[in-house]
């Protein structure tokens, strides 16, 4: 939009780049390019301002297919003014000359004529295909084909308006039959879903089996070397069991040994004990040999006397007494006595 700045019978109009200004004064073209700034008495001056930019127009065109279903596609066509004048001739973009705003909508005038062409393109392309093929056209290749129709349009080109693009959104089909046509997709998926949980569990089985072989494999792997073990221990306590044996059998021999040398020399003391008392005994009895028979008599009492018990209280009768003393004296006898003796 102009700006315009307002002094006593004059005013200042100022424009951007981008707006192509066309200024009559009284019927005769004063001013016209783009990026303008002039001055202008606004009673005697009529401004165009028409905009040089791109512009898009964004429409969704609603069609029957050759299968007739219906199609929803929406479409947005870029357009630029090529033909300033022309523009300015076929369509009314003059502006307030107090605000700089255009007294009319200029782009909806536009919009009317290029929403039909648009239309009538897409209708033109689409028709004649059945919804699923419609549905799998190719984006790009559609709007370049109704790029081209437009560009040929001349109703377009009288309005001094090209056509830039026209590129395509995504055509959607009825939601009934957009669910049905997605059903198989949907279930090709699932299945592949399927397959791939199938597969996964399938991996994981395989993956366990493969674990509990290994754990097998420890196992027997320890069971094997717990029987090494075992013949191992078995092996070294049979070693040891023959060492044993063996120093056991040295230390019995040794024992043996001893106790045989012990019960030959406490044999030889014994035998050399009894042949010493027997030659003192029979020393003795030699002695004794020739000893009257009353001496030995005595020497039997006196070692009688000594192995008897204590006496508190002897009697003796004259009958003992006689005999006795007959041996004592050679024969002789005396007169009994009776002797009581208190004390041994």
């Amino acid at each position: 939009m102009a700006t315009i700045t307002a002094v006593p019978f004059l005013r200042h109009l100022s424009a951007t780049p981008t707006m192509h200004v066309r200024h009559t004064h009284r019927g005769r073209l004063a001013h016209a390019g783009a990026g303008q700034a002039f001055w202008f008495r606004p009673l005697d001056a009529a401004i165009s301002e028409i905009p040089l930019d791109d512009r898009e127009l964004s429409i969704v065109v609603t069609l029957r297919t050759a299968d007739l279903q219906q199609l929803s596609a929406p479409v947005t066509v870029t357009y630029r003014i090529v033909d300033p004048a022309l523009a300015a001739q076929r369509i009314d973009f003059s502006i307030d000359l107090r605000t700089g705003a255009w007294a009319e909508q200029p782009l909806d005038a536009i919009a009317a004529p290029l929403h039909g062409a648009a239309t009538a393109a897409v209708v033109h392309l689409l028709t004649a295909q059945p919804l699923e093929k419609a549905l799998r056209a190719d984006l790009a290749g559609l709007g370049a084909s109704a790029t081209a129709i437009l560009a040929a349009d001349e109703r377009l080109s009288d309005l001094g308006i090209q056509i830039v693009g026209l590129r395509f959104s995504l055509l959607r089909a009825e939601p009934d039959v957009e669910r049905a046509m997605q059903t198989p997709a949907r279930e090709s998926i699932q299945q592949d879903a399927d397959k791939a949980t199938f597969a996964r569990r399938a991996l994981a089985v395989e993956r366990e089996a493969a674990i509990g072989e290994n754990e097998l494999a420890n196992q027997v792997e320890l069971a094997r070397r717990q029987e090494e073990l075992v013949a191992t221990r078995g092996r070294n306590a049979r070693i040891e069991a023959e060492q044993a044996a063996a120093a056991a059998a040295i230390t019995t021999d040794a024992e043996a040994g001893r106790i045989r040398i012990t019960a030959q020399a406490q044999a030889d003391a014994t035998r050399a004990t009894g042949e010493a008392e027997a030659a003192a005994e029979q020393a003795r009895m030699d002695a004794l040999r020739d000893v009257p028979a009353t001496v030995l008599t005595a020497l039997a009492l006196r070692e009688l006397a000594g192995g008897l018990p204590a006496i508190d209280h002897l009697t003796i009768t004259p009958d003992m007494l006689t005999g006795l003393l007959g041996r004592l004296g050679g024969g002789a006898t005396t007169a009994p006595a009776a002797l009581d003796a208190g004390e041994r």
